[in-house]
């Protein structure tokens, strides 16, 4: 099977003044602004490394369910926060970490089956297959 999702950004002006918006297929996100103070500045709008935070998230959560459920186990929920690190380096900027954070509570998993499938779920999910940034996760299993 093989899938193909759209998203297009459109961009006028030079870096610093210049002003840009992103779209998807979905319509989910619709021309939403992003420009170099949305990524640099704390401006209002989005920017490329929040969308692939949220995309982390997202597909680390859907692949920790699905292995969960391959094990026999059903979530009762599953919280992550995908922080991703910008780092300047000698040729330009790259992305160099993404962490995540992942609460989740599921009904009659022990500590040691939570963390090998967490761990697995990390290294195995296509966002996470798709970065070369270092990928950390800190897993909390709550009762």
């Amino acid at each position: 099977m093989k899938i193909n999702k759209t998203a297009s950004a459109h961009w006028e002006g030079d870096l610093k003044q210049g002003k840009g918006s992103i779209s998807t297929e979905s319509g989910v996100l619709d021309a939403q602004p992003y420009g170099f103070n949305t990524r640099f500045e704390g401006g209002k709008g989005t920017n490329p490394e929040e969308l692939i935070g949220a995309a982390h998230a997202g597909c680390f959560s859907m692949a920790f369910s699905m292995l969960l459920g391959e094990e026999g186990f059903t979530p009762d929920g599953i919280d992550t926060k995908a922080t991703v690190t910008l780092e300047k380096q000698d040729d330009g900027f790259a992305v160099t970490a993404v962490h995540l954070d992942m609460r989740a509570r599921i009904p009659g998993i022990d500590k040691g089956k939570f963390e090998e499938i967490a761990n697995k779920a990390k290294t195995g999910c296509p966002i996470s297959k798709l970065l070369k940034a270092d990928i950390t996760l800190d897993a909390v299993l709550e009762s």
